[in-house]
């Protein structure tokens, strides 16, 4: 068993792992398992994230890109701005800063909007 603290950061060392890996390593592999690693971490993310939200389903406004995308979109700006850094171009970089920008304005409004359960965990002795 996991303690809380490490539990709690897995998704966030997987993104962490994901893109250095994908930036610092010459291999095509590594850097496909870069990308992957970094996808999975998304995916957990996602995962306890809707798991543990607590606003009222009535209050969530549908929209037109299906609930899967929706939710991954800031990981996946994160994603491609790093793919962007990989490309030799004098603009790539401040275009790859916006998309970066954007990723932490998505999160950041997202997780002001959203309420979420403690995740306090009692087991039965």
């Amino acid at each position: 068993m996991l303690s809380k603290p490490i539990y709690e950061a897995l998704p966030f060392c997987y993104l962490s792992l994901g893109s250095l890996s994908f930036m610092l390593l010459p291999s095509i592999y590594a850097q496909t398992l870069g990308i992957v690693i970094f996808l999975f971490g998304s995916h957990i993310y996602l995962l306890r994230s809707s798991n543990r939200r607590t606003d009222p389903k009535r209050r969530r406004k549908k929209g037109w890109l299906p609930a899967f995308i929706y939710e991954h979109i800031p990981r996946l700006y994160l994603l491609l701005s790093l793919l962007l850094l990989k490309v030799d171009s004098t603009t790539i970089p401040i275009i790859s800063l916006l998309l970066m920008s954007s990723a932490l304005y998505l999160a950041l409004r997202r997780s002001q909007y959203r309420k979420h359960k403690t995740t306090d965990v009692h087991w039965l002795s």
